[in-house]
């Protein structure tokens, strides 16, 4: 399975989202760390991500070949995360086939109606100790 975990500005969420999928996982899935800047990216490869890459071209083009998508709702609003998600990265995101696991954080002027709010460690439990696992149950 090939998990795509696209972040931006420090990575710190999808830090923990791959830290997480690695403890579960190990090399039993192909985790790629897409950044939408070189911090980021960095951030996550040392989270334990298989393969990395940064911008736009590289997120539009990893994500054809996804599985699964993870990574905050802000990855499929143009212009999220001052400016770093452009509008052909939220696009590609939004319309990939992959299944995409979005966590309901942002900083933008936008919020998700009717979500528990819970702490970053225990949604990404959820994504991965349940989502992905019925995931991977069923491959």
């Amino acid at each position: 399975m090939r998990i795509c975990v696209i972040d931006g500005q420090g990575g710190g969420i999808g830090s923990v989202i791959i830290r997480r999928i690695k403890e579960e996982f190990g090399e039993k899935v192909q985790a790629l760390a897409l950044g939408s800047n070189a911090i980021a990216t960095a951030q996550m490869m040392k989270a334990g991500a298989n393969r990395g890459a940064t911008g736009e071209n590289a997120i539009i083009w990893s994500i054809q070949d996804a599985d699964v998508i993870i990574g905050p709702i802000s990855i499929v609003l143009a212009n999220a995360m001052m400016g770093e998600i452009t509008p052909k990265v939220a696009a590609a995101v939004a319309s990939c086939k992959a299944r995409k696991f979005l966590l309901p954080l942002t900083q933008e002027n936008v919020e998700v109606a009717s979500v528990i709010r819970e702490p970053l460690p225990h949604q990404v439990d959820h994504i991965v100790g349940v989502r992905l696992k019925e995931m991977l149950n069923h491959v």
